[in-house]
């Protein structure tokens, strides 16, 4: 069974006030798991890479070994592809556990979508910065 991995990440300001989020679907559009958490000030990227982290670690929790990752990021989804190197200091050690825990999972595919196409993510985001302020 594949199940889809929606996250999302957003900061106002960039840095800011930060917050990630993400949601685990079965194909039949059940949600398995989903959680949004404000994470202090970090830029959109950090927060783009805490929602990978945290639903991958959801999913081993879970013992899932199958996933399609979707997210709106471009540049996240390029590097953990390996089609761009991760120039950004503070993004490596997110991009070291995202591949560990990618590795841990089994299978994890990347798509990149457009922000329509993850609006429970987006939605979970907003919803964690809101209730921070």
């Amino acid at each position: 069974m594949v199940v889809r991995l929606f996250t999302d990440g957003g900061a106002r300001g960039n840095p800011g006030p930060a917050a990630y989020a993400y949601v685990l679907e079965r194909e039949d559009g059940e949600v398995l798991a989903s959680e949004g958490r404000a994470i202090g000030v970090a830029t959109n990227n950090v927060a783009e890479y805490s929602g990978l982290v945290e639903g991958l670690r959801k999913a081993i929790e879970l013992g899932l070994t199958h996933v399609e990752l979707v997210s709106d990021s471009e540049l996240m989804v390029k590097q953990m592809r390996g089609e761009y190197r991760v120039k950004n200091e503070g993004l490596k050690e997110l991009f070291l556990e995202a591949s560990r825990l990618a590795r841990t999972v089994g299978t994890v595919e990347y798509r990149h979508v457009r922000r329509e196409q993850n609006k429970l993510a987006d939605q979970l985001v907003n919803d964690a910065l809101d209730a921070a302020e």
